[in-house]
C-alpha cells in the first residue's frame, strides 16, 4: 500500500472511529497519524522514541511495543502513555519475536512501571482472565478476532470480558 492509499484508508477509519466514539491509533506512521488527527500512535522498538514523537505530536496518546522489563522501563522514561508487552503466548503474527514471554513477565513489568501494560500475542477468550489476573491493564487481540467465524461478535465478547474484570476491581 502506498502512502496515499494508507492516508485515504486512515481517513475513512478516523471517520468511523469518531462515529463510534472509539480511539483511533496508527501503528508507526507518525506522519499519517498526525495528518488524519488520530488519537494516538503505537511505536515499535525500531521506530522513533516516545520522547521524539511527543515533541511533534503533543496531544497523541503514545504506546510502545515492548518485550522485556528493560524495554518497558525505557518506554516509560521516554514518555510513553502505555506499553504493549508480548508476545505473551504463541501467535503466528509474532514469530519473529522469539519464544512467547509468558504471563509471569506481566507481573514483573507491572512492578517496575506505573503506566498501563497491555498484553499482546496469542491472547484468546480463554486466556484473557489469566493475563488480567497477572496484572495486565488490558489486551490487544488480533488473531482471535480476525480468525473468528463472526469477528464482530468475538470483538464484543472480548470487550465484555475486559469490562467484567474492571467491574470486579
Amino acid at each position: 500500500m502506498n502512502a496515499w492509499e494508507l492516508f485515504e484508508l486512515a481517513q475513512g477509519m478516523r471517520r468511523l472511529t469518531k462515529d463510534y466514539n472509539a480511539k483511533f491509533f496508527i501503528n508507526d506512521r507518525v506522519d499519517v497519524a498526525m495528518s488524519v488527527g488520530a488519537d494516538g500512535i503505537h511505536l515499535g522498538q525500531n521506530s522513533f522514541s516516545a520522547r521524539e514523537v511527543r515533541k511533534i505530536f503533543h496531544k497523541a496518546i503514545i504506546g510502545v511495543s515492548t518485550h522485556s522489563v528493560e524495554e518497558a522501563e525505557i518506554a516509560e522514561k521516554q514518555g510513553a502513555d502505555f506499553v504493549t508487552l508480548g508476545p505473551i503466548f504463541y501467535t503466528p503474527s509474532k514469530v519473529g519475536y522469539g519464544e512467547p514471554l509468558g504471563v509471569a513477565l506481566i507481573k514483573k513489568v507491572k512492578r517496575e512501571i506505573k503506566i498501563p501494560v497491555f498484553a499482546i500475542g496469542g491472547i484468546k477468550m480463554d486466556s484473557i482472565n489469566e493475563v488480567i489476573q497477572a496484572g495486565a491493564d488490558g489486551v490487544a487481540v488480533i488473531s482471535a478476532i480476525i480468525g473468528a467465524e463472526e469477528p464482530g461478535k468475538e470483538a464484543q465478547e472480548v470487550v465484555r470480558e475486559i469490562a467484567d474484570w474492571r467491574i470486579r476491581d
